[in-house]
């Protein structure tokens, strides 16, 4: 009589793989929600940012200025023109170049829709380089009242 001594890898093996489908649906759930959240957390950072010391851009040889004045009135460079007639005098001010950089110039009194019904103007007129100007090196707080 034989004695039969028994191997553990007699067994018949079972297939010891990692099922890897719940990993892959959970990454795709991780990957999906910081897809929506990513944008959201940068909308509203609070962030000091530094000064630059690199000069303002060259000015224009004949800048174009628009300014609104504190009673709403516009000026064309030292000229008044109403709203209506402001697209042929900006075509003339920059002799039909609708690439020429627009400086917009207003009171601090100007409320916020006049100054966005003479961009809209301006956008109608069909100049798109809008550049709104500020007083440089000066905070609200030092201004003469």
């Amino acid at each position: 009589m034989a004695i039969r001594l028994r191997h553990t890898d007699e067994n018949p093996h079972e297939a010891h793989e990692i099922n890897v489908t719940p990993f892959i649906d959970v990454m795709l759930v991780l990957l999906v929600i910081f897809m929506v959240t990513a944008p959201l957390t940068t909308v509203n950072v609070p962030v000091d940012l530094p000064s630059s010391t690199e000069k303002p851009a060259p000015r224009p040889d004949n800048p174009v200025f628009l300014t609104i004045k504190a009673d709403q009135t516009l000026a064309l460079g030292e000229d008044s023109v109403t709203q209506n007639d402001l697209p042929n005098a900006l075509n003339a001010a920059a002799k039909g170049n609708k690439d020429e950089r627009i400086f917009l110039r207003a009171d601090k009194s100007v409320d916020y829709g006049t100054l966005m019904s003479v961009m809209d103007k301006l956008r109608a007129a069909g100049y798109l380089k809008v550049a709104l100007v500020n007083l440089q090196g000066q905070e609200e707080s030092t201004q003469a009242p």
